[in-house]
Protein backbone atom coordinates (compact mmCIF):
# COMPACT_ATOMS: atom_id res chain seq x y z
CA UNK A 1 0.00 0.00 0.00
CA UNK A 2 3.09 2.50 0.59
CA UNK A 3 4.50 1.83 -2.84
CA UNK A 4 0.91 2.45 -4.21
CA UNK A 5 0.51 5.67 -2.31
CA UNK A 6 4.02 6.74 -3.00
CA UNK A 7 3.67 6.53 -6.65
CA UNK A 8 1.06 8.86 -6.43
CA UNK A 9 4.00 11.49 -5.36
CA UNK A 10 6.46 10.26 -7.67
CA UNK A 11 4.54 10.30 -11.25
CA UNK A 12 3.57 13.99 -10.29
CA UNK A 13 6.99 15.09 -9.60
CA UNK A 14 8.58 13.32 -12.35
CA UNK A 15 5.93 14.30 -14.80
CA UNK A 16 7.32 18.29 -13.73
CA UNK A 17 10.52 17.47 -14.44
CA UNK A 18 10.02 16.25 -17.26
CA UNK A 19 8.04 19.62 -18.71
CA UNK A 20 10.39 21.51 -17.44
CA UNK A 21 13.58 19.95 -19.24
CA UNK A 22 11.26 19.56 -22.66
CA UNK A 23 10.79 23.52 -21.81
CA UNK A 24 14.09 24.54 -21.25
CA UNK A 25 15.74 24.21 -24.67
CA UNK A 26 12.81 26.60 -26.41
CA UNK A 27 13.37 29.34 -23.16
CA UNK A 28 17.28 28.89 -24.00
CA UNK A 29 17.30 29.76 -27.88
CA UNK A 30 14.29 32.49 -28.27
CA UNK A 31 15.40 34.09 -31.43
CA UNK A 32 16.23 30.74 -32.66
CA UNK A 33 13.06 29.95 -31.57
CA UNK A 34 11.33 32.88 -33.32
CA UNK A 35 13.10 31.58 -36.42
CA UNK A 36 12.29 28.10 -36.41
CA UNK A 37 8.67 29.30 -35.98
CA UNK A 38 8.74 31.74 -39.54
CA UNK A 39 10.34 28.99 -40.87
CA UNK A 40 7.50 26.51 -39.95
CA UNK A 41 5.02 29.00 -41.16
CA UNK A 42 6.26 29.21 -44.08
CA UNK A 43 6.10 25.36 -44.69
CA UNK A 44 2.85 24.86 -43.84
CA UNK A 45 1.22 28.09 -45.30
CA UNK A 46 2.62 27.88 -48.45
CA UNK A 47 1.38 25.72 -51.34
CA UNK A 48 3.71 23.45 -52.62
CA UNK A 49 4.32 25.59 -56.13
CA UNK A 50 5.01 28.19 -54.05
CA UNK A 51 7.63 26.08 -51.77
CA UNK A 52 9.39 24.75 -55.58
CA UNK A 53 9.72 28.64 -56.78
CA UNK A 54 11.08 29.50 -53.52
CA UNK A 55 13.70 26.74 -53.82
CA UNK A 56 14.53 27.60 -57.14
CA UNK A 57 15.35 30.89 -56.27
CA UNK A 58 18.38 32.10 -54.32
CA UNK A 59 18.07 34.91 -51.94
CA UNK A 60 19.28 38.06 -52.38
CA UNK A 61 19.82 41.04 -50.25
CA UNK A 62 18.93 41.61 -46.64
CA UNK A 63 17.41 38.12 -46.62
CA UNK A 64 20.17 36.62 -47.41
CA UNK A 65 22.93 38.62 -45.39
CA UNK A 66 19.81 37.39 -42.24
CA UNK A 67 20.54 33.71 -43.73
CA UNK A 68 24.22 33.61 -43.71
CA UNK A 69 23.89 34.89 -40.17
CA UNK A 70 21.30 32.15 -39.31
CA UNK A 71 23.77 29.59 -40.93
CA UNK A 72 26.54 30.67 -38.51
CA UNK A 73 25.10 30.82 -35.53
CA UNK A 74 23.97 26.96 -36.14
CA UNK A 75 26.94 26.20 -37.15
CA UNK A 76 28.68 27.46 -34.42
CA UNK A 77 26.55 26.24 -31.36
CA UNK A 78 25.80 22.39 -32.01
CA UNK A 79 23.27 22.75 -29.00
CA UNK A 80 21.15 25.30 -30.68
CA UNK A 81 21.53 23.36 -33.84
CA UNK A 82 20.08 20.84 -32.75
CA UNK A 83 17.32 22.25 -30.85
CA UNK A 84 16.36 23.89 -34.09
CA UNK A 85 16.19 20.64 -36.10
CA UNK A 86 14.57 19.15 -33.72
CA UNK A 87 11.74 22.31 -33.84
CA UNK A 88 11.60 22.01 -37.36
CA UNK A 89 12.25 18.77 -38.99
CA UNK A 90 8.82 17.13 -39.28
CA UNK A 91 6.72 19.93 -40.56
CA UNK A 92 9.25 20.52 -43.11
CA UNK A 93 9.57 16.96 -44.02
CA UNK A 94 5.93 16.82 -43.63
CA UNK A 95 5.19 19.26 -46.38
CA UNK A 96 8.22 18.13 -48.76
CA UNK A 97 6.30 14.42 -48.54
CA UNK A 98 2.94 16.39 -49.43
CA UNK A 99 4.49 18.31 -52.00
CA UNK A 100 6.33 15.07 -53.89
CA UNK A 101 9.58 16.41 -52.88
CA UNK A 102 11.01 13.79 -51.02
CA UNK A 103 10.17 10.19 -52.21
Amino acid sequence: MKKFASLFVLVPALLQVGVAQAQAPQQQYPLMDMLAQKIIDKYTNSTCVQLATAKSEKPTGEKAVMEQRAVAALKADPQMRAAFIAKVAAPIANKMFECGMIP
